[in-house]
């Protein structure tokens, strides 16, 4: 057993994604995707590696809009099933 997935809850609302966080803080530690194939971490939860990001994904639902210069699609890469749709800033 690896120490603290005990405290690791799940919720899945859609059959879409299974999301992972932290049952102690609340704190979201990452998402599988099983229909695309992948899983993504939150960089917050990897301390001491350096992380500097290059994409915003389903930017069509943000909640805080970005103003940064980087490439905002409006769910995820057309590689990995998405509409690779990008939208404005």
């Amino acid at each position: 057993m690896i120490r603290g997935s005990t405290h690791i809850g799940r919720f899945n609302k859609t059959g879409m994604s299974d999301r992972q966080f932290c049952r102690l803080c609340g704190g979201h530690l990452m998402t599988h995707h099983p229909v695309l194939g992948f899983t993504d971490v939150r960089a917050a939860a990897l301390p001491g590696i350096s992380f500097e990001p290059t994409v915003h994904l389903n930017y069509a639902e943000a909640v805080l809009r970005m103003k940064d210069g980087l490439p905002k699609l409006r769910d995820f890469r057309a590689e990995v099933g998405g509409s690779g749709a990008i939208v404005a800033e």
